[in-house]
């Protein structure tokens, strides 16, 4: 089996993260999804609470009793998408030091090669015979 290198270690890493990144964000998503049905439920409750409409007026209590319980889910949600928010900014955060890292690593593989290259060629050019057989007289 081929020992990997650094820089392909860390690819794999800025893989994963990268994936935890998106699920961070879809989770941001559906938080946002929530507000934003909630919002509509409280807009419908507030108009029929303001309408004129005898059927409506029977059941303000209901409304309000509502209303509030509304009001309460989008303070969770409101709590929950800044826990979410900074989740996806934690995530994105740590794949990019990763992505850093593992360009660092690439580069340092590509200086090395570039290095044992050069000593190759030095040793070809100036490198003295196995044996002294090898000379010619």
């Amino acid at each position: 089996m081929v020992e990997k290198t650094r820089s392909q270690k860390l690819q794999r890493l800025v893989a994963v993260q990268r994936h935890l990144e998106q699920i961070a964000e879809y989770d941001l998503a559906e938080t946002t999804r929530q507000r934003s049905e909630v919002s509509q439920e409280m807009d419908s409750v507030i108009h029929a609470l303001g309408s004129m409409d005898p059927v409506h007026h029977a059941f303000s209590q209901g409304y309000a009793d509502r209303f509030n319980r509304l009001g309460i889910k989008d303070k969770q949600l409101t709590g929950m998408q800044e826990v979410h928010q900074m989740r996806v900014q934690q995530e994105r955060a740590k794949g990019d030091r990763l992505e850093d890292g593992m360009r660092e690593a690439r580069e340092a593989e590509r200086r090395e090669a570039d290095d044992d290259a050069i000593y190759d060629i030095i040793d070809q050019k100036f490198g003295t015979p196995a044996s002294s057989k090898l000379q010619k007289p």
